[in-house]
């Protein structure tokens, strides 16, 4: 089981231009040939962007993008002729496949915060596939069979228990609130990547807590 803190995280974005990222895996020029990826999972970013802030359209390939809006709207736009917004609650997969172009800004009056995952796909090609699922229920989980992934969103109150699925690798990012798992106290932006680990429960403490999971087949 290894502990990520989230003062590890590398920093990108552009603070200049309102935009902050903290990268988990290797990105851009932040390279460690030994933090790549784990298992499907090849990309863990918080992103927060100031009112009017944002990315001009860029393109994508090869790759499952899974966004989590934390606080304020997404504003969402690609080339197949999609337009969103995005909430808290709300699960936004984006398939790019072959390929694809979009733009995610902020448009509101207020700051806008989501953690956008990478997922690499067990086939690369086919044709780009978006999707919403607005306000998607606690413990209801998501799938993404292209990546051989599943997604599980965890609300809990204070003292509240979940046992966590056993799989071959689990990433557990915590968004907000303090949570315990085994014998390490996680606070927001902290990762625990698993490898072949069963039988554990998450607990959150003293206060309520978000926490996305991701069960990871291989």
């Amino acid at each position: 089981m290894d502990v990520r803190r989230a003062g590890g995280r590398y920093r990108g974005g552009d603070p200049a231009a309102g935009v902050e990222t903290r990268h988990a895996f290797s990105f851009g020029p932040h390279y460690d040939p030994d933090n790549l990826r784990f298992g499907a999972l090849i990309a863990c970013n918080e992103e927060r962007l100031a009112p009017g802030a944002g990315f001009d359209e860029h393109p994508h390939s090869h790759t499952e993008l899974v966004t989590w809006v934390v606080e304020g709207e997404l504003t969402h736009r690609d080339s197949r002729g999609h337009g969103t917004l995005v909430r808290p609650g709300d699960v936004q997969r984006l398939s790019a496949a072959a390929g694809v172009r979009h733009v995610e800004r902020n448009d509101g009056a207020g700051p806008l915060t989501f953690v956008q995952m990478w997922l690499a796909p067990l086939d690369p090609g086919g044709d780009p596939v978006y999707e919403v699922v607005r306000g998607i229920a606690d413990a209801t989980p998501y799938a993404v069979p292209e990546a051989g992934a599943m997604l599980h969103v965890r609300r809990l109150v204070a003292g509240e228990r979940t046992a966590l699925p056993d799989a071959p690798r689990l990433y557990v990012h915590v968004v907000r609130g303090t949570v315990r798992l085994g014998p390490h106290e996680l606070g927001p932006g902290d990762a625990v990547r698993a490898a072949d680990e069963k039988g554990h429960e998450l607990s959150a403490a003293g206060g309520p807590a978000e926490v996305l999971v991701w069960e990871l087949s291989a």
